[in-house]
């Protein structure tokens, strides 16, 4: 390809973005070394609104919260490529713009995020002036507690409507309240505050950030507060949400040039996999903040996924198996099993 304009790659601003699109970035650099690419920081609705209710699954929140400015700006011509975590990907994109690619999805599992009570039972770990009324109430578990290992009625904050089903699901005497704020911001609030007990985050934003679980259970990362421990749960308990761990890569429908960068950046089984997932979000009528769950998986030339509804009171659960080829019907006959 002949060295033309810089093509301009679309991104939130967060650090868990930015390090998405860096890692998509660099890819391309690598790939293409005689093309220029540049990011393009762009503020979504999502970053706007930190006060509004997540959990929440009516019209009180617009779809896209985290994508619709990137792909205007997509339309518009200021970018060539959105970069998304595709869990917060709308199933139903603008006509003019595709998914084009998702890279190699890594772990999709969820983490139990939760003060280390030897830690904290430390005074040598705290400095006086430091803290604040009720600060001395904070307890804590020790390494590797479980969801069956919290005390009654403990707290656990997440913003995510399928989150909060999985863990009544599996402790119905849990108190569980909203949070907002990236990855650091709720980690802090967790380390912090001693209303709560824990929170809930994805293993592939605390892999992306280059935090880090140690064999004893602490948490550890530059921007990681001091005390913390995380434990990581399995599909089992924690069915992820559409799309989790994996990036989606959106572009113009029509612009060949940057389609054929997107096909050296795809991950084939990731994009069936994801592709049978969203099949089956939309066929749920639902957007990310739904509360559904879905997971695909491939081996050899077999997708196979299990999924979860908890829309109409208790769960509903399905799986099925299908060729890859199949990935849309797959996901399509799942949603009409749990609707």
């Amino acid at each position: 390809m002949p060295i033309e304009r810089p093509i301009v790659i679309a991104t939130r601003g967060s650090a868990l973005a930015l390090a998405q699109a860096n890692l998509i970035t660099a890819q391309c650099r690598a790939t293409f070394p005689k093309l220029r690419f540049e990011l393009k920081i762009i503020k979504t609705t999502g970053d706007k609104l930190q006060k509004a209710s997540m959990a929440k699954t009516g019209a009180s929140l617009p779809k896209g919260l985290f994508t619709k400015e990137l792909e205007v700006a997509l339309v518009k011509r200021q970018a060539d490529i959105a970069v998304h975590s595709l869990k917060d990907l709308p199933t139903e994109l603008p006509s003019s713009l595709i998914l084009a690619a998702t890279p190699k999805r890594v772990d999709v599992r969820d983490v139990l995020v939760y003060r280390d009570a030897e830690w904290f039972a430390n005074p040598e770990n705290h400095q006086q002036e430091d803290w604040s009324p009720g600060q001395s109430a904070l307890r804590g578990l020790p390494p590797h507690s479980q969801l069956k290992d919290f005390p009654k009625g403990a707290t656990i904050a997440t913003s995510s409507t399928r989150r909060k089903a999985q863990l009544l699901v599996a402790r119905p005497d849990l108190n569980v309240v909203e949070i907002r704020g990236n990855v650091t911001t709720r980690m802090q609030k967790v380390a912090d505050r001693a209303e709560l007990d824990g929170t809930v985050l994805a293993l592939a934003g605390i892999s992306r950030l280059n935090f880090t679980i140690q064999p004893d259970g602490k948490l550890k990362g530059d921007a990681v507060p001091d005390g913390l421990l995380a434990t990581v749960l399995d599909v089992d308990v924690m069915l992820p949400c559409v799309g989790q761990a994996a990036i989606g890569i959106e572009i113009r429908a029509d612009d060949e040039r940057i389609a054929k960068i997107c096909e050296r950046l795809n991950h084939f089984n990731t994009f069936q996999a994801v592709t049978a997932e969203r099949a089956f979000l939309a066929g749920m009528g639902g957007g990310c903040q739904s509360p559904v769950a879905a997971y695909a998986e491939i081996t050899g030339e077999t997708i196979s996924m299990s999924a979860v509804s908890f829309r109409d009171g208790p769960a509903k659960r399905t799986s099925g198996k299908a060729k890859i080829k199949e990935a849309v019907a797959l996901g399509e006959k799942l949603a009409a099993e749990l609707k």
